[in-house]
């Protein structure tokens, strides 16, 4: 099987980036394959512009960029998104990403009256790596907001299913090695369910 693995963050020595490796060991691991999409490296432009709200309002087809990464979203298995939690939610990059990719007529239609949702069967794992620790998040709720905002606000409104939501907490203070055996336990994981039903 085949996981596309989404890291927003600009830095490749970063944790997000060497816990987005471990994933794709991990797959590798147990026979299945991975395609890791370095949005900063690879010069994904995360601006809605012109071109988008055109897509949006079915006047245009999407930009050959948006394209290329609906493309790689359709020939995966799988989808694990790996990011930083800035301000509570995604980061810029990664938002902008969901923003121009997740576009009407490709992951949802929306006719003015009604919403179909198109991208039913896509597996959906996110992975969110946080400076502060999972006291800060529930005491102030913002635990429950990114739920809301991300699971349900993007994928549930699509179709997709989140079949788990990782945080790995108080990355700046402590140790990466368990955050990096984390991640390598969910590339081990990530099919395992599949190929019992096979």
């Amino acid at each position: 099987m085949h996981a596309l693995i989404v890291v927003g963050h600009h830095d490749p020595q970063s944790l997000t980036h060497a816990l987005a490796r471990q994933i794709a060991d991990g797959l590798a691991s147990t026979g299945h394959r991975s395609e890791i999409a370095d949005l900063a490296s690879e010069g994904f432009d995360p601006r809605f512009g012109l071109a988008d709200h055109a897509v949006h309002r079915r006047q245009a087809g999407p930009p050959a960029d948006v394209l290329r990464e609906q493309a790689r979203l359709e020939r995966a298995d799988a989808v694990v998104l790996v990011y930083p939690i800035y301000w509570w939610s995604l980061p810029a990059l990664l938002k902008g990403w969901v923003e121009r990719v997740f576009s009407n007529g490709w992951a949802f239609d929306y006719d003015g009256a009604s919403i179909v949702k198109k991208l039913r069967g896509m597996k959906v794992h996110l992975v969110g790596v946080a400076g502060a620790d999972s006291g800060t998040f529930e005491r102030h709720g913002y635990g429950e907001a990114m739920r809301v905002q991300i699971e349900h606000g993007i994928f549930d409104y699509c179709g997709a299913e989140v079949l788990s939501s990782t945080l790995l907490e108080d990355s700046e203070g402590a140790n990466p090695a368990a955050h990096l055996r984390t991640a390598r336990t969910l590339g081990e994981r990530l099919f395992a369910g599949c190929e019992a039903a096979a």
